[in-house]
């Protein structure tokens, strides 16, 4: 018993409609060879998990209590489900829908027979029969990431500062204007450490050589207009 979470299952998809000559080493062929474990199979697993030593013996697990969940991001599945749900017209009289925008309402919107037209063949999607849609990261959201959980961005930050005997600390409009700037880039919460990265680089690099330096704060203009971090030093904060 168990559950088998597959990421990126979208790269796997087919490469066009047309029946090819040649070996489709990454779409429809590994489809084909996952249907047998996704359905339930005695499988034979090598325990080091590499194949250059025959004489192992291999563990044999059967997938039938294992539950497969399959995810990936499937970028331009929305202009598919856009395009089945838009009706297209010319003429007089003819009522033609508004294009829909909003990316969320497509993706959930969408459908076996989109997956299908993205690529994924019949047999997979029938072993997959739930299909669910997750919106992406608004701005609060973004905020949120940098904070909450428990190995965070900044918490990471306030270690590396904590290490050099300064207390790093961020206002809640600078944790804000990072987390609009990374909806602004629509780089997803991948996207907030390239930000940081690019604005604390240059005060960690001079923090060391400093004295009596013991608070750093981070504000918004310190985000927004790139001016440098407020220092306080010892005697300033006594």
């Amino acid at each position: 018993r168990g559950i088998i979470f597959l990421d990126e299952i979208d790269k796997i998809a087919k490469r066009g409609e047309s029946a090819s000559s040649t070996r489709d080493v990454g779409g429809e062929g590994v489809q084909q060879a996952l249907l047998k474990l996704l359905e339930g199979k005695q499988a034979s697993i090598s325990p080091e998990g590499t194949r250059n030593k025959p004489q192992q013996e291999t563990i044999q697990v059967h997938t039938k209590d294992i539950l497969f969940i399959c995810s990936g991001a499937f970028t331009g599945l929305e202009e598919i489900v856009r395009n089945r749900v838009s009706s297209k017209g010319m003429g007089f009289g003819k009522i033609v829908s508004k294009q829909q925008k909003d990316l969320n309402a497509l993706r959930a919107m969408a459908r076996s027979e989109d997956l299908i037209r993205y690529g994924m063949i019949p047999e997979f999607l029938g072993r997959l029969p739930m299909v669910v849609s997750c919106d992406s990261l608004d701005e609060k959201s973004l905020a949120e990431v940098l904070w909450r959980p428990k190995n965070s961005l900044l918490k990471q930050y306030q270690r590396l500062f904590q290490m050099e005997g300064v207390r790093l600390h961020f206002t809640d409009e600078a944790v804000s204007a990072l987390a609009k700037e990374a909806f602004r880039r629509n780089s997803g919460a991948r996207g907030l450490r390239s930000i940081i990265e690019a604005m604390m680089l240059e005060i960690m690099y001079e923090l060391p050589s400093m004295q009596n330096i013991i608070e750093c704060l981070i504000t918004e203009e310190v985000v927004l207009k790139k001016q440098k971090p407020v220092l306080i030093a010892a005697k300033q904060a006594s």
